[in-house]
């Protein structure tokens, strides 16, 4: 059971150092620790926990938990790292709520996982919110405008793009020769628990073994040989399965681990797969896996230079205000222009009006969100219908021109994300967790948002403090003379 502890921030005064002195309060870290929600963090992480459960080691502390999570994706840093990290520096510790420094790791580098547990997608978009709610400066009108009345305002930024998982580039060939593997493994963990009659495989491992690597160590290999040696290598675990069934029913289902038995689903959804595939090359197949560690991961079709083909997580942007928010994140591939509907309701919600203007790309144009945005008095970015006028067609072209240019926000937004704060790699394996690592990333990039709004302001008012004091001594010299 979590018990809720105090959600009042420290002064940076009342903060122990191991040398003496006193923290830098214009120090990223303290001005981050005011910007997070944590009293909204501390009641979604105590809901994840039993509260029918009494006893046993208490919980680490909300803010622990969270902060842990946050120092990571935004210093970029691996489990291992963050826990060093933590244990070294000042303001870190400051950040996570401690009163004094502690040159002890904190907890294991192994909680990070159960961290991520903790916080799922939809929480970390809550706090994302809350975070824009209470950092956005106060709106001019709190009388929400009725629909259709043209007095919307804002603009709304939508793009996608995809979040690759930490997964080799995958083969049929390279992915059937470790599910052969992997069924050679649960075979001599139950062999010893059976009456040992017969072969354990009615192949030669060997052979097969070298079979694969004879191709796989090609430059080129030909078309023929793949063909040969992937059929050679899915009838091999074929016959393993079959085998690993019969042994099932004289050892029984608990002679395999739990995760021994998921990968072993798995392995069996692949062969069925690959099967398919073979006898029909030309087909689709749904829900197709491309690694057996990680089943959850789809082949997602961009058609980007370089790459064309991306295996992970698709992610539907929105970007207002320089703030970005997760309109659709899926493992599987969809359509982004289903989701222009549903981030206008929420732009609505948010601000009480729907935006002047919707800048996307043409994935975006299609007939059901061109009548939506008529009906609502909404602008969506893209030449209009019909066949212009003169005078019309140059005003187009000049606004599209202006479109493009603040629809870069978005692009520029998603390039920073990939390369300051690891998006373009998700090291996490579970589903669950990989997709909070995506989330917590976007979250990271909003308070790094807020951070330059508040020293933007603090430098637009200390030049005013400086030019008026420089007016007011110029005035008095002027009236001296």
């Amino acid at each position: 059971m979590y018990r809720k502890r105090n959600r009042e921030q420290i002064s940076i005064d009342d903060f122990v150092t191991p040398f003496g002195g006193k923290l830098n309060a214009k120090n990223r870290w303290v001005k981050m620790s005011q910007i997070i929600p944590w009293d909204m963090v501390e009641d979604i992480y105590a809901a994840s926990f039993n509260k029918e459960k009494q006893g046993g080691r208490p919980p680490i502390a909300s803010r622990i938990a969270f902060g842990a999570l946050y120092i990571k994706e935004t210093e970029n840093l691996t489990d291992e790292r963050t826990v060093e990290h933590i244990s070294e520096n000042n303001y870190m510790q400051y950040f996570l709520g401690l009163p004094e420094f502690n040159p002890n790791p904190l907890f294991d580098e192994s909680m990070l996982t159960w961290f991520r547990k903790r916080f799922s997608k939809e929480e970390l978009e809550k706090i994302n919110e809350e975070i824009y709610r209470r950092t956005r400066p106060p709106e001019e009108t709190n009388d929400p405008p009725t629909i259709g009345s043209g007095e919307n305002k804002g603009k709304l930024i939508l793009d996608a793009t995809v979040a690759p998982s930490d997964v080799r580039y995958p083969t049929d060939l390279s992915l059937l020769n470790e599910c052969r593997e992997a069924t050679e493994d649960m075979i001599e963990c139950i062999w010893d628990k059976t009456e040992r009659r017969g072969h354990k495989t009615s192949y030669n491992r060997k052979k097969a073994r070298n079979k694969y690597l004879s191709v796989a160590k090609k430059r080129k290999p030909r078309r023929k040989q793949v063909l040969q040696v992937r059929r050679e290598q899915l009838e091999n675990v074929e016959k393993n399965l079959a085998t690993l069934g019969n042994l099932l029913i004289e050892a029984g289902i608990d002679s395999l681990t739990e995760q021994q038995i998921e990968r072993l689903q798995t392995i069996c959804e692949v062969a069925r797969q690959q099967r398919y595939h073979y006898e029909n090359p030309q087909a689709s197949v749904p829900n197709r896996i491309i690694d057996l560690r990680q089943p959850h991961v789809r082949p997602i079709v961009r058609g980007k230079a370089g790459r064309e083909v991306e295996f992970g997580q698709k992610l539907a942007l929105s970007v207002v205000d320089g703030y970005t928010f997760i309109e659709e994140q899926s493992w599987n591939n969809f359509s982004e222009g289903a989701t222009l509907k549903d981030s206008a309701e929420k732009y609505h919600r948010r601000h009480g009006a729907y935006p002047e203007a919707i800048l996307a790309d043409r994935t975006y144009r299609n007939r059901e969100n061109l009548k939506f945005c008529k009906e609502n008095g909404i602008r969506l970015s893209g030449p209009r219908l019909g066949r212009p006028k003169a005078p019309q067609l140059f005003a187009d072209r000049n606004q599209a021109y202006k479109d493009n240019c603040e629809r870069n926000t978005v692009e520029g937004l998603i390039g920073v994300e990939k390369r300051r704060y690891g998006l373009d790699l998700i090291m996490a394996r579970l589903p669950h967790t990989s997709e909070t690592e995506a989330a917590m990333n976007i979250l990271c990039m909003n308070v790094a948002h807020v951070l330059r709004i508040l020293l933007r302001t603090f430098s637009q008012r200390l030049l005013f403090t400086v030019l008026f004091c420089d007016f007011s001594k110029y005035r008095r010299q002027l009236a001296a003379v």
